[in-house]
């Protein structure tokens, strides 16, 4: 017997192995109810109205209407929650992050015949129950005062040589990425992120934010140098750890098992950045479900590091600020807007 408390989710794809895929593994998932399913949006505009799902699965390369104008549709008419399902190709991943910049929430890769429909069926649905407790309607974009401009001075540049920024972010991080890294100057001490994004579509993700921030952008390789004006991205499916060499902080990236279901994780990237920077860090932990990162993000005050959590009301999912709050993880609780020159202020000070 199915509970009313059930979460009510519309799958949309013109693929009907997937919708099929979809609603069995999903069906064997406790408080979980596939209602229905259509193959373009059309179909979806009318089951939307009848059925009034809780959360929307959405493929964005469909036949009629693409899934992006239908997207830019329904959050201006009929806000819900919604999870992208994309496949894994660049034009795919563009589209995706393009679709998560509008209103989308989530986004997972479509199944292939070589991804483990297991492990899909159990990200999928852990996805559906965090975005299902997000009111997309009083969603806002979180802008700073275009008039101040942030800055970081000659003397805080001459000590930032051995600092290091670390950031880690899930559901909603994309655009809280976005907020934060734009108004870093160029001149800000090396960052590091994890991302938590399927592999290929951190790429992208790279590429888009390289195009709107001051800082040099890139998705992280093995063994890229980690210094002033960079940020490396965690490439997706590999974690990536803060190693140094003398004087030089680079990074390791690697496979290896899945923390906290996460491949990469913020767990393990703050606690080699715990290890091999030590004081000299700032780790940073924004809107995400879970609470990867917030051990990590404690390693870190325990050796002497500055640390920041987005505050719950800016946040899209408070589930990993909330929890490295409750175990004493965090020094500040800053809203998203302020982050950035919270960040910079901490350079500033030692």
């Amino acid at each position: 017997m199915e509970l009313d408390t059930d979460i009510k989710v519309l799958i949309v794809d013109d693929s009907a192995i997937v919708r099929k895929v979809f609603t069995e593994e999903l069906s064997r998932e406790r408080g979980i109810k596939v209602i229905g399913t259509a193959p373009d949006p059309f179909v979806a505009r009318d089951k939307i109205v009848k059925l009034k799902p809780d959360v929307i699965t959405l493929d964005i390369e469909m036949p009629r209407m693409d899934g992006l104008t239908f997207l830019k549709k329904l959050m201006r008419y009929h806000p819900l929650p919604v999870i992208i399902v994309s496949s894994l190709t660049a034009k795919g991943s563009k589209i995706a992050l393009e679709a998560l910049s509008l209103g989308a929430l989530e986004v997972i890769s479509k199944p292939t015949a070589s991804y483990s429909v297991g492990d899909l069926s159990l990200q999928l649905a852990e996805k559906i129950r965090a975005v299902a407790k997000v009111d997309v309607r009083n969603k806002k974009i979180l802008e700073e005062d275009p008039s101040e401009k942030i800055t970081l001075s000659s003397k805080a540049l001459a000590k930032t040589t051995h600092k290091i920024i670390a950031i880690g972010a899930s559901t909603g991080g994309t655009e809280a990425l976005k907020n934060v890294l734009e108004k870093m100057p160029v001149n800000t001490p090396g960052i590091v992120v994890v991302q938590h994004m399927p592999a290929k579509f951190t790429t992208s993700f790279a590429e888009r934010l390289n195009g709107l921030c001051q800082m040099n952008v890139k998705e992280a390789e093995d063994g890229d140098t980690v210094s002033n004006g960079t940020v490396l991205i965690a490439p997706g499916n590999y974690h990536m750890l803060l190693k140094r060499s003398g004087a030089r902080y680079y990074v390791n990236v690697k496979q290896g098992p899945l923390v906290h279901h996460q491949r990469p994780a913020v767990d393990v990237l703050f606690k080699s950045v715990a290890t091999y920077a030590g004081s000299n860090s700032i780790g940073i932990i924004l809107t995400g479900m879970g609470a990867d990162g917030a051990n990590g993000l404690l390693a870190m005050k325990q050796v002497g590091a500055k640390t920041i959590a987005q505050d719950e009301k800016t946040c899209v999912v408070f589930g990993m600020p909330k929890e490295a709050i409750k175990i004493g993880a965090v020094d500040h609780v800053v809203p998203l807007p302020h982050i950035a020159q919270k960040a910079l202020n901490l350079v500033e000070m030692d």
